[in-house]
């Protein structure tokens, strides 16, 4: 099978393709026939810092979609034939999705209804789980979406554009949520509106504290945050009493400061994000959210919908790795099978 990898550390030039064998599922995984990979932030930056010294040829890229074709031992086989969405593929394993076929445990291919396409099979992953965790970590948190769930709550996504910022915007709407999202120009702007924001804020063009203030004059309850080190005056200028920032990127810095006896006495909270890390029951909650959300048809990519995707052919995964690497607005997806 045709596959990508790196055994090397380094930039988008160290991944090479390769055949590998087709491999064989072990007790309690799938197999599952990779239409299409997802590229996140993170599979570029375990690229520049190389496989872990357990692993000779690593894979990259954690999110995919496709066709299970083959289970292991323990694992049903009704389950082959079966359309997933994958995550966390290559996670302290050797094998993410640039490749033909991947085998993954189980519970990490999560089926795929008929009504969603592999692109948005490819595109939820890291992204929408992270930020599922950002939506439910606030104080009396619902710990699953669910419609409803979020009613009464206002949610800024800082960066609506983004990934993430178009997951948090999609689940925090179909929730209840009122849902403002901070952007820095007019074409973000238009993505913003078309993923489901109530408000969008251009902070390159107004005051974005006192412009959010004036939609949600009581506070905002959830930031998801892109940019802590930069956004934290804007976050405390906006967060109602008891509010959280969830944040999980340090874009724009890697350090934040914040003011003790203001964040003490509002009872504010900022909440470090990392799906990887996260405890597996907040894993098993946002795969059961994103599972219903796509039965109700609330999660969809693409330029109407606010996410645009910008695809690669498997063998060049590296200029994909790149795209995300530079800041590409939309979805970054690679073409893993393209014959019949």
């Amino acid at each position: 099978m045709k596959a990508i990898v790196y055994t090397e550390g380094g930039g988008p030039e160290v991944l090479r393709p390769t055949e590998r064998p087709v491999p064989r599922p072990g007790p309690g995984e799938v197999r599952v026939r990779v239409e299409v990979s997802g590229v996140n932030p993170t599979d570029w930056k375990s690229r520049r810092a190389g496989p872990p010294a357990t692993v000779a040829e690593q894979v990259p890229d954690q999110d995919g979609a496709g066709v299970v074709d083959a289970v292991g031992e323990g694992v049903d086989p009704g389950r082959i034939g079966a359309r997933v969405w994958l995550w966390e593929a290559a996670w302290q394993r050797a094998d993410g999705t640039a490749q033909e076929y991947v085998t993954l445990p189980g519970a990490h291919a999560v089926p795929l209804p008929d009504s969603a396409s592999f692109d948005l099979g490819a595109a939820l992953g890291i992204p929408a789980m992270t930020a599922h965790r950002a939506l439910t970590v606030a104080e009396h948190g619902p710990a699953r979406l669910a419609p409803g769930a979020l009613d009464g709550r206002t949610v800024l996504v800082a960066g609506g554009a983004g990934a993430v910022g178009h997951a948090a915007i999609q689940l925090a709407r179909w929730a209840g949520a009122s849902v403002v999202t901070t952007v820095s120009g007019p074409y973000k702007a238009d993505l913003a509106r078309a993923a489901g924001a109530h408000h969008v804020v251009d902070y390159r063009r107004s005051d974005a504290a006192e412009e959010i203030r004036e939609v949600a004059p009581g506070g905002v309850d959830i930031v998801v945050e892109v940019s802590v080190a930069q956004n934290t005056a804007l976050d405390l200028a906006v967060l109602a009493p008891g509010g959280v920032v969830a944040y999980y990127a340090d874009n724009g810095g890697a350090e934040f400061t914040l003011p003790v006896r203001e964040s003490f006495a509002r009872n504010l909270r900022w909440q470090g994000v990392l799906v990887y890390t996260m405890p597996d029951a907040a894993k098993a909650e946002a795969v059961a959210a994103l599972t219903a959300a796509l039965a109700d048809g609330a999660l969809r990519v693409g330029e109407d919908a606010g996410l645009p995707l910008h695809r690669f052919p498997l063998e060049r995964t590296g200029d994909a790795h790149a795209a995300v690497e530079q800041g590409a607005v939309g979805k970054v997806l690679v073409d893993v099978r393209t014959g019949p």
